[in-house]
């Protein structure tokens, strides 16, 4: 018998050669189109670009709330003690978890009570440039996040206003203001219904409010000595007349 090592040996099969140089030349491809060149080095780019401006603009908002705290504590300075104590009581009467902080809704009454009636993008412009996010609130434990869907999208932090830049924004405006107004908010305070005169029955009932031991005929006087045209009341014009002086 014929030995197995006789036997003629098979010759090669072409098209494995073929196929095996072909899926090398596919990987190739495939290698060369999933990396682009320089793709991770202009993503990269970007990324430091988008950073560098955030940094910037944070940079340059602080220095604006800066200037403005400058400004103001120098403002603050110019008002009376009487006016400084009004600031001071509209923030506490509205700070209502007595922080040391007001948010949009009380920061809008707080200003409307010292008579800047401001709308609603004024308001958030103000704590934009000034306020100063809200302490984030401790997550609640494992049972309750699980029952309670997840935004897919995180919420911006609520913004809040300290009590010293209400008070160099509420220096600098009251300063700003017209006198005039000023004396008009106090003849409204005198004049009770909107008559747009104050009467002897005005006074006493002020001089109650105050706490001010005024006798009947000191009240007829004051009515008397400030009534230019006769009729028994102060109108809006002789009053602003009798506080700027004229």
């Amino acid at each position: 018998m014929a030995s197995s090592s006789n036997h003629p040996t098979f010759p090669t099969r072409p098209y494995t050669t073929g196929l095996s140089r072909a899926g090398a030349s596919t990987s190739a491809q495939q290698s060369t189109f999933n990396t682009p060149a320089g793709f991770g080095t202009a993503a990269t780019s970007t990324q430091q670009h988008r950073e560098a401006q955030r940094i910037e603009r944070e940079r340059a908002e602080r220095a604006e709330r800066e200037r403005v705290e400058r400004a103001g504590q120098n403002q603050l300075a110019e008002l009376s003690e009487e006016q400084r104590e009004e600031i001071n009581e509209a923030f506490a009467l509205f700070d209502l978890d007595k922080d040391g902080h007001i948010d949009y809704h009380e920061l809008k009454v707080a200003m409307k009570a010292l008579g800047f009636d401001l709308p609603k993008q004024e308001i958030l412009s103000i704590l934009q440039t000034h306020g100063v996010p809200a302490a984030t609130p401790p997550p609640n434990n494992s049972k309750s996040k699980s029952s309670q869907p997840q935004s897919a999208f995180p919420t911006p932090p609520r913004l809040l206003l300290p009590l010293q830049a209400f008070q160099t924004l509420m220096a600098g405006r009251i300063l700003a203001r017209d006198p005039t107004e000023e004396i008009l908010r106090a003849f409204d305070l005198f004049d009770e219904g909107g008559k747009g005169k104050i009467s002897l029955q005005d006074l006493r009932r002020v001089a109650r409010e105050l706490g001010e031991g005024l006798q009947e005929e000191e009240l007829v006087a004051m009515i008397e000595e400030f009534d230019m045209d006769g009729d028994g009341a102060i109108s809006k014009e002789e009053f602003v007349a009798i506080c700027l002086g004229g």
